[in-house]
């Protein structure tokens, strides 16, 4: 006891009440129970969907350790962290009952879509909440022994120690800033009156992020909408516009519930179709303002030609031109028509497994959204026509190494990364049922303002039929349909040397007569 004693000497200050909860450790065990439930309910209504931003995550990571540490030290037994682990994990998803999307609700794993949703919410959760509390319950019990006299016998010290570095590495990672590279000349010097960053905006009530790069801050204005619903374009937009920001200033905007803006997401009562068309026109008027123009253009991708064609429809004043890349129409009527697709490929092909889950979802829309889409996405690649995509395009791709969903960019932070598919999966399952009233066909006869879509003829025809169908009985004061061989859906992407002529050569001079 005496060769003990060097290493926990008795510490006679030990409070009257700590002795008392030392000698009746039940007690101890329902106090910190009930400190841990407490803590698990504030998180869930102040961070429902857990930790978004840096702070948020850094200040779970603290309270949890605080709260581990206060049960360890009370209770002087490792073993109290399961109770307090499992009233936390039980106070929060009954704090968030209410809360909705894939990442909260019910488990799915029969599903590789629902095992994704577990691994970025409440996986991601517990992560940086219940390691941290784990780690304090063990530092609390190894404080009691020191000030108790006692020897932590078998305690496992090494392994403690190294995960506790190994937390403090996690959230020093955690706290890394995002960053964005500035445009400089060939020798690498900061580029006069150029712009490049990351910067948050307040629309519709709601924090939301951009990203503006341009070589001329007195260039016009180019606005990208990016796809998904729920798709973070960041650092593609980055690499792949850059030639483009040569001419134009080129603003790509994390729309709210995506990327680097997940954290606005709630209340998802609120995230409606009319809702990002209002942000969309707000943030047009902001860009108009800072930048001193009258008008900007428009360009989107995917579920961004939706917003952006609702958008120029409501206030073509605000818009030089809209340009539409893998240009949507209906999207209920394209689902239904990849389904139908899918179904006679797999008669053909003999899949009957294939024809048996397409079978088991229904025709759309689908009522398990987004679990049936997720399955549905999986199977385009087989109805693509074959093609090649520029070799710049692949080369410039495999330069950048943005990794998939570009979530290696430098656009995010780390909790960001993890935002990117957690916006992918819970802002696509709020808003891409309400898409399935739009068809433009009857709803956008007329555009005020000059149209180019670009088509890839690689494309699936469910969308590429739909978008020729509407384009040819669309009147504006001028439009074009420009096709690419070697491109499909993401045709501003693929073909990014090509967009950037065509603005420049053709959209400009047409539409922009003041430059």
């Amino acid at each position: 006891m005496a060769h003990h004693s060097l290493y926990f000497p008795r510490l006679p200050l030990v409070s009257g009440q700590l002795q008392s909860l030392w000698r009746h450790r039940l007690r101890a065990t329902a106090l910190s129970a009930a400190l841990s439930a407490l803590l698990g309910l504030a998180v869930a209504q102040a961070l429902p969907r857990g930790p978004a931003t840096a702070v948020a995550t850094l200040t779970v990571m603290v309270t949890s350790l605080v709260v581990g540490f206060i049960a360890g030290l009370t209770v002087r037994s490792r073993w109290v962290a399961v109770p307090i682990i499992l009233t936390h994990i039980l106070a929060v998803e009954i704090g968030r009952l209410d809360v909705a999307g894939p990442t909260v609700n019910g488990l799915r794993l029969n599903e590789p879509f629902g095992i994704l949703a577990l691994a970025l919410g409440r996986g991601f959760h517990g992560l940086v909440g219940l390691l941290p509390m784990v780690i304090g319950v063990f530092w609390g019990v190894v404080m009691a022994m020191r000030l108790g006299g006692r020897a932590p016998g078998r305690f496992p010290k090494k392994r403690l120690i190294i995960t506790t570095l190994a937390m403090v590495l996690l959230a020093e990672l955690i706290a890394l800033p995002a960053s964005n590279p500035s445009i400089v000349n060939a020798d690498g010097s900061p580029r006069p009156n150029s712009i490049a960053g990351l910067e948050k905006v307040r629309l519709g009530g709601k924090d939301q992020w951009l990203m503006l790069r341009g070589y001329h801050t007195d260039s016009p204005v180019v606005l990208y909408l990016s796809g998904g619903p729920g798709q973070s374009d960041l650092p593609f937009s980055r690499v792949m516009f850059d030639d483009l920001a040569q001419h134009f200033v080129v603003v790509s905007w994390d729309q709210r519930g995506t990327g680097k803006s997940y954290a606005s997401l709630d209340p998802t009562a609120t995230l409606t179709l009319e809702q990002a068309v209002s942000d969309t026109v707000e943030l047009t008027r902001y860009l108009c303002q800072r930048f001193g123009e009258e008008k900007i253009y428009l360009l989107g991708e995917s579920w961004g030609t939706t917003l952006g064609v609702l958008a120029v429809q409501q206030h073509p004043e605000l818009y030089h031109a809209w340009i539409g890349s893998g240009q949507m129409v209906s999207q209920r009527e394209t689902d239904r028509r990849i389904y139908r697709d899918l179904l006679t490929l797999a008669a053909a092909e003999k899949d009957g497994a294939l024809a048996a889950k397409l079978r088991a979802y229904g025709e759309p829309p689908y009522r398990d959204t987004p679990y049936a889409n997720a399955f549905i996405f999986s199977q385009y690649g087989r109805l693509y026509r074959p093609y090649s995509p520029p070799c710049s395009y692949l080369q410039r791709g495999s330069d950048a190494n943005l990794g998939p969903w570009g979530i290696w960019g430098q656009e995010y932070s780390l909790v960001e990364k993890v935002n990117v598919l957690r916006g992918l999966i819970d802002m696509f399952s709020i808003l891409y049922p309400q898409l399935q009233t739009v068809d433009f066909r009857d709803t956008v006869q007329r555009l005020e303002i000059p149209v180019y879509i670009l088509d890839g003829k690689a494309e699936l025809a469910a969308r590429r039929d739909l978008a020729l169908e509407w384009f040819e009985q669309l009147e504006a004061p001028q439009k074009q349909w420009l096709s690419f061989e070697n491109a499909a859906h993401s045709v501003a992407f693929e073909q990014f040397e090509a967009l950037a002529k065509l603005m420049v050569d053709t959209v400009l001079p047409e539409t922009y007569p003041t430059r």
